[in-house]
């Protein structure tokens, strides 16, 4: 049997997780799950120390309470 390891560039793989490309797939998750769910809804994206992130938020009262009630964004976002 061989022993085969893999090894992975750690800097290649920050920058992967930091690039312009991995934003554009994030949004582009964060969007889908802001159209499913309507309106009163928002995403949103930075690039934090590590990765870029994406979030979806309510920003309206009636969308709020309806994520309060329902957890309308994780059922959105699955």
């Amino acid at each position: 049997m061989s022993s085969n390891r893999l090894v992975l560039n750690k800097k290649q793989v920050r920058w992967l997780l930091r690039s312009d490309e991995m934003k554009a797939i994030c949004k582009e998750y964060a969007d889908d799950a802001v159209s499913r769910l309507g309106s009163g809804y928002k995403s949103s994206t930075y690039t934090g120390k590590n990765r870029v992130n994406a979030s979806v938020i309510a920003v309206s009262a009636s969308a709020k309470r309806d994520n309060l009630k329902n957890n309308t964004i994780l059922k959105a976002v699955k």
